[in-house]
């Protein structure tokens, strides 16, 4: 993190990335000192209101992030700043966002936690969107200009005030994540019998991770009718997180129920001293690794892996027949993952996968088959984008039978990317498919 002594002193002469907070109320003008490099600009966690008017005389300037300010509409000056590709304004106070002050490169707009009624019209020239984040806010309906933004890919519209999502939201030919629990017309998940595990019984150990919506630690489960058990602990911080509430995180991971490709909830955590929810969740063991890495400001809507990163073929297969199998235990229950990536996988040494992380996950009625089987094939768009990552990074076969077996993966793959999306296939007729693949000698 910078500093705005090194700003002031003129060190900072070249660089590409600016981070700055430091409880600015003014945008610093010695910032424009930096125009002839400056790509990316971070002034999150300040007090600004707004921005100068001169503001494209950082020629260069790509990507903004303005998260955790007091604006309360998004500035006009954007407009004026073409080489805009990212431009984030979460957890502000933005009630406004005007017609066509949004550069019409942006792919990726954050507007999470805000204020917002509506959205202008003028989004639907946003050609290039593929990265929509508006969970959080109070939007009652989505323009239908927005069918015109046909290059996007993940949209979170969770704890919004939706009565119905658009029809051509499921037309869309390449979204493939979506995220829309928490609004007045989304169905309420049914939990089965999920035990209720009180504070008393849990003993917390070391901290394994920490995420948007909570922090995980490995802990110890001991009820009088058991002795201790190794199991690991989330508990939710309970704020608004770029998928949505962390409740519906909570509600969606317990109604799952147990598949040997998912990572189960055990219980829920009851008579917590400063009552913040948790869960209780099978702990993983230590030779499970992510299978990817999460999106970067460059790939935007697609994970990235290790350079070196390689799949045999058998191993392709085996990831894909158990995430497709979790995929449709999911839907069976009326659930759709809404992130299904390749860093919310773990995979072991043995290509055993589960898939985790509910924190994107919505629920549709099951009585509902159209739009059920529009939510699922929307997902398996996902999986084909996940099945395209693992074949680019495929060793080469070196029998007929692997050298058929890559070429039916292939096709697969490009039938779960079909641009009409009825033209997909559900994941009950992919996990036949993925079977018979597995039966060539």
């Amino acid at each position: 993190m910078e500093t705005i002594d090194l700003l002031h002193s003129g060190k900072l002469q070249g660089i590409k990335r600016l981070d700055l907070a430091a409880g600015l109320m003014e945008f610093p003008i010695k910032i424009f000192d930096l125009a002839d490099s400056l790509e990316i600009l971070n002034l999150s966690d300040n007090q600004l209101r707004s921005l100068p008017a001169d503001l494209s005389r950082l020629k260069k300037l790509k990507i903004i992030f303005l998260s955790n300010n007091d604006f309360e509409e998004v500035p006009e000056v954007l407009a004026d700043c073409p080489n805009l590709s990212m431009v984030g304004f979460k957890s502000n106070k933005i009630r406004v966002l005007g017609e066509n002050i949004l550069p019409l490169g942006v792919r990726w707009l954050i507007l999470t936690d805000n204020q917002l009624e509506k959205l202008p019209n003028s989004i639907g020239k946003l050609h290039d969107l593929q990265k929509l984040m508006l969970a959080g806010n109070q939007l009652r309906s989505l323009p239908d200009e927005m069918a015109t933004c046909q290059n996007l890919e993940l949209i979170r519209l969770a704890a919004n005030r939706l009565e119905s999502l658009p029809h051509w939201l499921f037309t869309l030919p390449r979204l493939s994540w979506l995220a829309y629990a928490g609004n007045p017309g989304c169905v309420d998940t049914v939990s089965p019998d999920v035990p209720a595990i009180p504070w008393a019984e849990l003993t917390l150990l070391n901290t394994l991770g920490e995420g948007a919506s909570g922090v995980i630690s490995q802990g110890l489960w001991q009820s009088p009718a058991q002795p201790p058990t190794p199991v690991a602990i989330k508990i939710f911080k309970g704020a608004m997180t770029s998928d949505g509430a962390p409740a519906d995180e909570m509600n969606a991971c317990m109604a799952a129920g147990g598949h040997p490709h998912l990572v189960g909830a055990l219980g829920k955590i009851v008579d917590r001293p400063d009552n913040r929810s948790g869960l209780i969740l099978s702990l993983i063991p230590p030779d499970y690794r992510n299978l990817g890495n999460p999106p970067s400001l460059e790939t935007c809507t697609r994970d990235t892996y290790v350079a070196e990163t390689s799949f045999s073929i058998a191993a392709i297969l085996r990831i894909a027949i158990g995430i497709s199998s979790a995929a449709a235990h999911l839907h069976a229950q009326g659930i759709m993952h809404g992130d299904l990536y390749a860093h919310n996988i773990l995979i072991d040494e043995t290509n055993h996968t589960l898939l985790g992380d509910f924190g994107a996950a919505s629920s549709h009625d099951l009585n509902d088959k159209i739009v059920g089987a529009a939510l699922e094939r929307l997902e398996v768009r996902a999986f084909g984008c996940l099945l395209e990552d693992l074949l680019d990074r495929c060793k080469l076969p070196v029998s007929d039978a692997e050298k058929l077996a890559l070429d039916q993966l292939g096709k697969l793959q490009q039938d779960c990317l079909q641009p009409f999306p009825v033209e997909r296939p559900l994941f009950m007729e992919i996990g036949k498919i993925l079977a018979k693949i597995t039966t060539i000698d």
